[in-house]
């Protein structure tokens, strides 16, 4: 094995069938099939479809990697795999074709985290991670604030969503004003041309006694609630709704909360990076607020391009990578799909 090793990553966890391939911390392929258009109708992601899908493009899409990486399957060193948290069916084809995998090349195996995985993925653009650094991952699933010591081994949960996900308040949202799915990239679209101001949100978990019992913690729920009403309430009046300024209002909500508590989380802990993974982190407002207010206060931020942020089979392997090349103990072949894996578990 060289010193730069050579992992494939398989990343299977909702509705995007990743197979991604790195050489240490250079990307080589990110073949990713998504079914997501198969879920639209539905106007959310259907679990039983997912699997299904994730079976008929699991083979096209590692096939595809291999081409676009001009490399062999026995050429590999090491194969990674989501192994949680996520659809456990969706997972279970995942786990299932690594173990294959591993298996048939008589290569290691590594089960690895999901949210850790999309913290690793900033190194195939950026570069090494610093050693502390915060990590904000905003997706459909999740919403969490992290303090990552050692992406491989040493992720502390500082907060995370206690209902909704910011992701999937924008679905909610999207779906309440019109607008197709998934909701993130069309609310995103339609603010450019509202005002943000338009219409005051509430901003959940940011005073009083919620903020003192989850500082660092999220909470949309009460915001989609809110946008609902008050879509409802022009609806009942007989008005037209300004679907750019709802759209706008909602989206500086969710970015304000999050920027606000995010850059809180890395100056309480003394910490100078804050990385931002996940789909959410693919939102243009969300981009610039985070950038203008760590400037504020001397913390760096990094953020993958759009398409890193979103589920990717790169993510996988860039942590695998990392996993190879700090000489930690492989998974053994029994590992499950695990539905709820903690973060607290960077390796299955």
């Amino acid at each position: 094995m060289s010193d730069q090793p050579l992992v494939l990553g398989i990343e299977t966890s909702c509705d995007e069938t990743g197979v991604g391939i790195v050489r240490g911390h250079t990307l080589l392929a990110d073949a990713v099939a998504s079914s997501v258009d198969e879920h639209a109708r539905f106007g959310g992601v259907v679990p039983e479809v997912a699997s299904r899908a994730h079976l008929e493009a699991m083979v096209p899409t590692i096939e595809r990697a291999c081409d676009t990486a001009g490399v062999r399957l026995a050429d590999v060193d090491a194969i990674a795999v989501t192994s949680g948290p996520g659809l456990v069916g969706a997972l279970l084809v995942g786990v299932a074709s690594a173990k294959a995998l591993a298996i048939g090349l008589d290569k290691p195996l590594y089960g690895v985290n999901h949210l850790a995985s999309h913290v690793a993925v900033d190194q195939l653009e950026h570069g090494p991670l610093p050693e502390p650094c915060l990590a904000m991952l905003v997706s459909g699933g999740h919403s969490s604030l992290l303090l990552v010591e050692d992406v491989t081994q040493g992720v502390e949960p500082l907060g995370a969503t206690i209902d909704d996900a910011a992701g999937e308040a924008f679905d909610k949202v999207a779906r309440l004003l019109g607008l197709p799915f998934p909701g993130g990239p069309h609310i995103d679209r339609e603010a450019r041309s509202g005002s943000s101001v338009a219409i005051d949100f509430p901003r959940g978990l940011t005073s009083g006694r919620d903020l003192q019992r989850h500082r660092f913690d999220f909470s949309f729920s009460g915001l989609k609630t809110a946008v609902a009403r008050w879509v409802e309430a022009r609806e009942a009046a007989g008005e037209p709704v300004p679907v750019a300024d709802v759209a706008a209002s909602f989206q500086e909500a969710v970015c304000d909360v999050l920027t606000r508590k995010a850059v809180d989380a890395a100056v309480a802990n003394g910490v100078e990076d804050l990385l931002i993974g996940g789909g959410v982190a693919a939102n243009s407002r969300l981009r610039v607020l985070a950038e203008e207010r760590a400037a504020r206060h001397g913390v760096r931020v990094r953020v993958p391009r759009p398409a890193l942020c979103t589920d990717n089979g790169a993510m996988v392997a860039a942590l695998g990578a990392e996993m190879v090349s700090r000489g930690r103990t492989p998974s053994a072949l029994d590992i499950p799909a695990d539905s709820s894996l903690p973060i607290t578990e960077v390796l299955a």
